[in-house]
């Protein structure tokens, strides 16, 4: 090589690492398993170099659940989803996206990064023209969670102008066909708990555990049915889900007609991300289908035991049926039932399962994650890198 070949090419590398402008996209900041995930790989991200920006649909009013890195810039559109009546919705979804272009226009991003089904479409849409390469991620089962005809349609015209697509698993890649992903790749959600310890063993206030958005998808309709079987053996055990969401109510009456008032705590959101972890005995995660259960992971990272269905897609990735966890036949409410009867009479059942979870849950470290998102990212600006 010669010295002028040598200086185009340390130039070109030069350009290549040098920092650059990052912008994540996503309906809001409120608790869950994206918002915490664009949060810590957005920190992620400035602690290298780079300038990153978070892109909302809130109006800011209220703070983000998981606090950012402050030099994380956040911008709110004011255009929060909520239900509309369809004209007014087709109205809505035109001018998040006529905004989404105009902010993009002007802070220039080097690349986008977008999370969720809808807000995907929307941003895929807002950047078509304007030659900024976008990652889209989705985050739950594309089959199971059913975005409507009309998104679908729009998922399958748009998803091909992205530069790849980021999913959990590969059960919810192979739901793709090869046309919606130009590139792909899986990066299973990361198992974070904060400071919050789990300490079943010593303390064995005998709390069952769940936690999620009170909606269908969680299944804890199915939850209680299964405890109510299982209750009476264990006298001293209460179930506490931890969560908001629009089935509250009929969750409630399901509650009370089983006769589990006393059983059964619905405390709401946790006001600290984690806290449910403190006060945790053991960990059921009773989901109909998940993008991956963050939850879950969460809960094993802290030295939970803990049971799961067997549901599309995440925890047979996780768990390894009595090693470090249990296993039950999705949807199966007989199975459940039995596994929580096991699970809450057998003390050193769950010291065991415990101890294994937090083992094998080094794999879906925070930092371990985190480094798969910013290669990926980091790889994808060096080929985007302008070139002299």
């Amino acid at each position: 090589m010669n010295d002028l070949s040598r200086q185009n090419f340390e130039h070109e590398v030069g350009e290549a690492n040098m920092p650059r402008r990052i912008t994540f996209v996503l309906p809001g900041l409120r608790a869950g398993g994206s918002e915490h995930v664009v949060t810590f790989v957005a920190g992620q991200l400035v602690e290298r170099g780079h300038s990153v920006e978070i892109v909302t649909f809130e109006d800011g009013k209220e703070p983000p659940y998981y606090t950012p890195d402050p030099r994380i810039e956040l911008s709110y559109l004011a255009r929060p989803v909520q239900k509309l009546a369809k004209l007014n919705a087709l109205k809505e979804v035109i001018f998040r996206t006529a905004d989404l272009r105009g902010h993009f226009e002007q802070s220039k991003p080097d690349l986008i990064i977008s999370f969720l089904t809808r807000t995907n479409v929307q941003t895929l849409l807002a950047a078509r023209e304007l030659a900024i390469p976008v990652v889209v991620s989705e985050r739950n089962n594309p089959v199971q969670q059913d975005p409507g005809a009309v998104w679908r349609w729009l998922r399958r015209q748009t998803y091909p102008m992205a530069t790849g697509l980021v999913t959990m698993t590969r059960g919810a890649m192979e739901c793709f066909p090869p046309k919606m992903r130009k590139r792909s790749w899986i990066i299973p959600n990361m198992a974070a708990w904060g400071d919050a310890v789990a300490s079943p063993d010593t303390r064995e206030d005998k709390v069952l555990t769940a936690v999620g958005r009170l909606t269908d998808q969680k299944g804890f309709d199915m939850l209680l049915e299964a405890f109510v079987e299982a209750a009476p053996k264990h006298p001293d055990w209460i179930l506490r889900i931890w969560g908001e969401g629009p089935d509250r109510d009929s969750l409630e009456r399901l509650r009370g007609k089983l006769g589990l008032e006393d059983r059964v705590e619905m405390p709401g959101v946790t006001d600290n991300p984690g806290d449910w972890i403190e006060c945790a005995d053991a960990f059921v995660l009773s989901s109909r289908y998940e993008g991956w259960g963050l939850v879950l992971g969460e809960a094993m990272a802290a030295g939970l035991p803990c049971i799961s269905f067997d549901c599309d897609f995440g925890p047979e990735d996780m768990i390894t049926d009595g090693d470090d966890g249990l296993l039950v036949p999705a949807n199966d409410k007989v199975a459940l039932a039995e596994g929580l009867d096991r699970l809450m009479g057998d003390a050193t059942l769950r010291a065991s399962l415990g101890d294994r979870a937090r083992e094998t849950s080094q794999r879906f470290v925070p930092e371990a994650i985190g480094q798969q998102w910013t290669d990926l990212i980091e790889s994808l600006l060096q080929e985007t890198a302008p070139r002299i």
